[in-house]
């Protein structure tokens, strides 16, 4: 079977979208089939970083097209540049042969129209792989106006992707219920949670060691948020606890990553002198399980706008780690469902303030043991998204097997 993928990002990019993708593509190679992806000769997060166009990468060939780098600073900048990425992306798509499978993702927002066009086109099935909900996610984050022409345009081109589809991978049950709430029927719905990397990501005692010596985090008790920085995951709350805590020496707050928040993070402890904030740029897989390890405390947050719009996959990385988690967000959501070691909504800053030292407190007295926590196999999950794959030639609805929650790792 010939599939194609189209997104944005693709190995050795260091975002989620690259990651999953990165481990789903070879191993629909190692079961027999021809993977291609389509993605940007761009990095994500540092757009003057270029890949080769071409390669060959563990069976996959990947085609990596050109697009403008005005990077992420202005909301026309990220357009012209995710425009550019579709124009050009139309272009080759044009020149490439059938597929029995087209998988659009969601980076650049509404590549998967393209996927779906060239399925109508051509032939073959086209399945929506959807890790965030656009133009949903720009109408709560205020950057398209509810009702303008714009957002009708986009709302259809959306809601064409998702008709057209064999079948649609929603991460979770929100997420779904969103989808099911444009007409699209429940029966081609598949809901899969994005799975930890737990063949790579481990507690690592001597990447933990070096990580905080290198960015001289000490014996501190280290308060980590590690992921994208975007209006989506609002980090005001827990920038407010770090400043009430300014005076505690034994207690850091390390900021992990990229976006377009991150220069508010730095801007907010430069104007306050807050010396307890540590800001990292992204880490690169390999490095992920040192990084993660250096935290005694991790931080997942989710806007409340953007329950079933978002998806904070970095929380199964953390629960392979069995190092607690903190969940500021709305109380209804996805990790609410994993069952966090504590939950806050935005503005309890005292409550932030409260569990951290008591946190701290008993990582001092328990010498910071860490505990096992229910995960998503990889392995399992991998396998399910590849038979989703595979179904969707023969039209078999194998997509109607649910997953709702975590799984314990085999």
């Amino acid at each position: 079977m010939k599939i194609l993928f189209l997104n944005q990002t693709f190995h050795p990019d260091v975002v989620a979208t690259a990651q999953y993708l990165a481990d789903l593509a070879p191993t629909l190679v190692e079961r027999g089939h021809e993977v291609t992806v389509v993605c940007s000769r761009r990095a994500y997060d540092d757009p003057g970083q270029r890949y080769p166009a071409r390669e060959t990468w563990r069976g996959v060939t990947i085609r990596r097209i050109s697009c403008f780098g005005f990077g992420k600073k202005a909301r026309w900048k990220r357009a012209a540049s995710f425009g550019s990425y579709i124009v050009n992306c139309a272009l080759h798509l044009a020149a490439l042969p059938r597929f029995d499978v087209v998988v659009g993702m969601t980076s650049p927002p509404l590549i998967s129209w393209l996927g779906a066009l060239l399925t109508r086109l051509r032939g073959g099935r086209f399945v929506f792989w959807v890790m965030d909900l656009n133009p949903d996610e720009a109408l709560a984050a205020g950057w398209l106006r509810k009702g303008s022409l714009t957002t009708r345009v986009l709302q259809r081109i959306l809601e064409s992707s998702l008709h057209q589809s064999a079948a649609v991978v929603a991460l979770d049950r929100f997420m779904a219920g969103r989808i099911e709430a444009k007409g699209v029927s429940a029966d081609k719905i598949a809901v899969l949670p994005p799975w930890s990397h737990d063949d790579v990501v481990r507690y690592d005692a001597e990447g933990r060691k070096q990580f905080r010596q290198q960015h001289a985090l000490g014996d501190a008790f280290v308060v980590m948020y590690s992921g994208n920085h975007t209006p989506c995951h609002p980090l005001a709350t827990l920038l407010d606890a770090a400043e009430r805590l300014w005076d505690r020496k034994d207690i850091k707050f390390c900021f992990v990553g990229g976006g377009s928040e991150l220069k508010t993070v730095r801007q907010f402890a430069a104007t306050r002198q807050i010396q307890n904030i540590v800001v990292v740029p992204y880490q690169p897989l390999e490095a992920l399980s040192a990084s993660l390890s250096a935290a005694d405390l991790h931080t997942v947050v989710l806007g409340d706008a953007f329950v079933g719009i978002v998806h904070p996959s970095k929380v199964y990385n953390i629960r392979a780690l069995g190092i607690p988690y903190l969940y500021i967000g709305p109380a209804e959501s996805h990790v609410s469902d994993l069952g966090p070691a504590f939950s806050a909504r935005h503005g309890e800053v005292d409550q932030v303030v409260r569990y951290v030292q008591e946190a701290a407190a008993d990582a001092v007295a328990a010498g910071r043991a860490r505990r096992t926590l229910p995960v998503v196999s990889r392995q399992s999950l991998v396998g399910r998204m590849a038979t989703i794959l595979e179904s969707a030639v023969s039209n078999e609805m194998l997509v109607k097997t649910r997953v709702a929650g975590p799984e314990t790792a085999s």
